[in-house]
């Protein structure tokens, strides 16, 4: 009896000490949002405006996604249609590079002041669109503190069970550390859409056919060649140049393209967004990464002897005489056709596609700046430049975050189309808007029946009217698959829209809307479905969000 009196205590000691120790590990607010992007961190400032709780549940170390991750050449668009949290933290930008210590590297009169389509610096409007990496992120950190935001950070979603639901509504998320957050209204601003995917939320991978929604830019673009992203001359593809028996270059896809306007499950090209540096005390030279072949690069090889000279044309000018470089030519930085597994991998998976990602990147800079076959002026001029040492100090000056152009897209309440980036239709509850061209990167790298290699998918239309409107429908899932749940990022779009919708400056603009709403639907006590387009335009006003073009 002693026995069994003394088993049945330690299992009641053990339980009770079980339930303590999931009690410490569970922790509530109004609002739980789960990503570490500009777009969490905006939404989370504007629920701190809105006097709710709010924690952030982080992937990653560093906040800031993309916007300190290395695109520090904004993709504005229509400036001016950029407003509340968003416009803030650009104003924030302006005023860090109006103090004279911010520029350690070159005077402020030294620098261009080009933007994309906008002066870098805006002195009459206070903004400033153009930012070193590292300035970003503290921004983001300002943010933290300033506001008192609570952010666990290095915490992944347990993908598999680690969403608990109650009929369509989701009660709390698990991190595979075992950390369990219960809120009233969750946010997925992931690049990635884990926690919509998680939640059972329906969403797409891939281009939609061109008659899913009736669009012309949509599907396969099989000899639609837009930018200057393809083969102008004729390349052989093959080892042995002309001889298809050789075997195909590193790179190039021998499988059939797809017929014209077909639906395909790839998805366009990601790299990284290097920041490189010309100062002699400020740069690390390229180094030959594990695994270098110089045979990877053969087909760049050939672009050169074909006479082009390109390769420097998007090292955009950011402050202190840095970069930030992104793709541009025939063979550049995307990693065209290596990211299609990306949105469904398993986190080890995705670590191996972006770690093939650095390597290709890493050896493409070794090769551009070494090896004999590129042009003597090229490998001059590009001796010149380096990682810059004073950027991702803890990644070996490599981004931490790889440029997730696009991943999975919730097919929502309401999907945004080209003819909504057209303005060929009215949206009626629009939380936000955007401007910038339907931009779609390569996606994959095939030969053509004459026998020469070509890229397919690089498009870029830009709207027919300019700005044009975001709809609040295109934030929220189906009511009936999830109810207190909004998407800012991987929203409610078919590939060709979300290719303007996918910038920077819009995540933020539709994270602070997203927030809004939420903190109207916990008010009320209702779905996010529900919630009052007057009561929601009407705080979206006050928080100076654009809804029209002014």
């Amino acid at each position: 009896m002693k026995k069994l009196l003394f088993t049945i205590s330690a299992v009641a000691i053990f339980l009770i000490g079980g339930c303590k120790s999931n009690q410490r590990d569970s922790q509530k607010a109004d609002l739980i949002i789960y990503g570490g992007t500009s777009a969490a961190i905006t939404a989370a400032v504007q629920a701190k405006k809105s006097g709710k709780s709010v924690i952030i549940v982080s992937p990653d170390k560093h906040l800031g996604g993309l916007s300190s991750g290395g695109l520090g050449f904004s993709d504005t668009g229509d400036k001016s249609v950029i407003g509340g949290l968003a416009r803030d933290f650009y104003h924030r930008v302006y005023m860090h590079y109006q103090d004279s210590s911010a520029w350690s590297w070159q005077q402020q009169d030294e620098y261009g002041n080009q933007g994309q389509g906008t002066p870098a610096m805006d002195g009459e409007n206070r903004t400033m669109w153009i930012f070193e990496p590292h300035v970003a992120e503290s921004i983001f950190e300002d943010y933290v503190l300033e506001f008192g935001l609570v952010v666990h950070r290095d915490e992944w979603l347990d993908r598999e069970r680690g969403v608990e639901l109650e009929g369509n509504r989701i009660v709390s998320i698990t991190t595979l550390n075992g950390k369990t957050y219960v809120g009233k209204m969750f946010i997925d601003a992931t690049y990635e859409g884990d926690l919509m995917a998680a939640a059972g939320v329906s969403y797409h991978v891939g281009r939609e056919a061109r008659n899913t929604y009736n669009e012309k830019w949509n599907g396969v673009q099989t000899g639609v060649l837009h930018h200057g992203h393809w083969f102008k001359s004729d390349i052989s593809p093959y080892r042995t140049a002309g001889d298809s028996s050789s075997g195909l270059l590193y790179g190039v896809s021998g499988e059939f393209p797809g017929n014209y306007g077909e639906a395909d499950e790839r998805i366009q090209a990601y790299c990284f967004r290097m920041c490189l540096s010309n100062v002699p005390q400020n740069k690390v030279p390229f180094e030959k990464p594990e695994g270098y072949d110089a045979e990877n690069y053969e087909l760049l090889a050939r672009v050169f002897a074909s006479g082009w000279s390109e390769t420097f044309e998007k090292f955009d000018a950011i402050p202190n005489r840095k970069t930030d470089t992104n793709n541009h030519g025939p063979f550049s930085t995307d990693f065209i056709g290596m990211n299609y597994g990306y949105p469904e991998s398993t986190y080890e998976e995705r670590k191996e596609i972006i770690k093939a990602h650095e390597r290709y990147q890493k050896g493409l800079m070794y090769f551009l700046a070494n090896d004999p076959k590129v042009p003597d002026d090229v490998r001059a001029r590009m001796s010149l430049w380096g990682l810059a040492k004073d950027e991702f100090v803890d990644n070996g000056n490599w981004p931490h975050q790889l440029y997730i152009r696009e991943a999975r897209r919730m097919v929502g309440q309401y999907v945004m189309t080209e003819h909504d980036t057209f303005s060929d239709k009215e949206v009626a509850d629009p939380v936000g808007m955007g401007s910038y061209a339907l931009d779609s990167h390569n996606v994959q790298r095939y030969v053509k029946k004459d026998g020469y290699v070509q890229n397919e998918g690089d498009i870029g239309v830009a709207p027919k009217r300019g700005a044009y409107k975001i709809s609040y429908g295109s934030l929220i899932p189906k009511k009936e698959e999830c109810t207190n749940l909004l998407v800012p990022v991987c929203l409610s779009s078919s590939h060709i829209a979300f290719g303007s919708i996918r910038m920077e400056p819009v995540f933020m603009i539709l994270a602070q809307s997203a927030a809004i709403a939420a903190s109207l639907a916990i008010d009320g006590g209702i779905d996010v479905q529900n919630v009052s387009y007057s009561d929601l335009k009407k705080e979206l006003t006050m928080q100076k969000q654009v809804l029209a073009k002014p």
